[in-house]
């Protein structure tokens, strides 16, 4: 049985975290692994972008715009009708589930690459395009609660927040110098995986640690943390059909409906939806669906696209 290399750092992590190994990362250098994987995918992206884009690229942007508002709609009536979560509560989520995990995407990046699995090189814009439909259209599900909403504060959280600005400035940066960006790429490209590495093993502690809140929380957010990243993954495989994707960028798409945010959703939500349970959220899209994710669902991606294009 063979693991790959970066998710076994996921699963270190979590096993030191069950032995109380004392692992913990700083928090500079967590913060600081978080930021390079942010520029690395966005110079990359924008590479590409500076030599593939095209009126193809124009209409597969509208597309994946419509996919990340499309997904808060399923996700919403499944928490509020089966799960009996408030308006609020089920909004907060949904738009966690609509939008993307920077993580997700670079291990599945990373897996790929290793397999040798072409994929679009231009695919961070869309990574870029879905962090923020799903924060919209959370607020607009949310809209019957009386709280106010502080609009000035909620769009710097959307347009602004460290996610969305990195990894699009890079992905600007990368598009506008073309060629002169692999000046970077020595300490961008080639550390990559290194720093997945760290960042995974900091994340398997992390979400090991949170365990302990799905008793507070029940079977439902459990069950809701694995099941909608199937839904989201089936829905992007189909959305990759109209997006004329390859198989490589069939499953990173596939991954992407599959992930959920737990850095840019929640900044956005907690000063959007105050009342909101965001400890709820991030119970869901960091201790469960992620590690789902890693361990069990990119693999499953995989398998069933490359038999699916076989």
């Amino acid at each position: 049985m063979h693991i790959d290399v970066v998710a076994a750092f996921f699963l270190l992590g979590a096993l030191a975290q069950i032995c109380k190994a004392p692992i913990k990362m700083p928090a500079g250098l967590y913060q600081s692994l978080t930021l390079f994987l942010l520029v690395a995918i966005g110079l990359k992206g924008g590479i590409a972008l500076s030599q593939y884009g095209d009126e193809k690229l124009l209409w597969q942007s509208v597309l994946t715009i419509v996919f990340g508002a499309f997904l808060p709609f399923i996700a919403f009536p499944l928490l509020r009708r089966f799960g009996g979560l408030s308006r609020t509560d089920s909004a907060s989520i949904a738009a966690h589930y609509g939008s993307v995990s920077i993580a997700t995407f670079a291990v599945a990046l990373a897996i790929i690459e290793a397999r040798g699995i072409e994929y679009e090189p231009y695919f961070p814009l869309f990574v870029a395009l879905l962090e923020i439909p799903a924060i919209a259209v959370g607020l607009w599900l949310a809209r019957d609660n009386d709280q106010a909403l502080n609009v000035k504060k909620t769009l710097h959280e959307i347009f602004l927040n460290q996610g969305v600005l990195l990894l699009v400035g890079a992905l600007l940066i990368g598009w506008l110098s073309g060629e002169q960006t692999q000046k970077l790429m020595p300490f961008f490209g080639n550390l990559f995986y290194g720093v997945l590495a760290l960042f995974l093993l900091e994340m398997g502690r992390v979400s090991t640690s949170r365990i302990n809140l799905l008793k507070e929380y029940g079977s439902f957010i459990a069950s809701f943390g694995v099941v909608m990243p199937l839904i989201g993954a089936t829905l992007g495989t189909l959305f990759s059909q109209l997006l004329e994707l390859s198989v490589g960028g069939t499953i990173l798409f596939a991954t992407l409906g599959a992930s959920a945010s737990y850095i840019a959703v929640p900044a956005a939500m907690a000063v959007a939806l105050p009342s909101a349970n965001q400890s709820l959220s991030i119970t869901s899209s960091l201790t469960i669906t992620f590690p789902f994710n890693v361990l069990v669902g990119i693999p499953l991606y995989i398998a069933l696209v490359v038999k699916l294009f076989a």
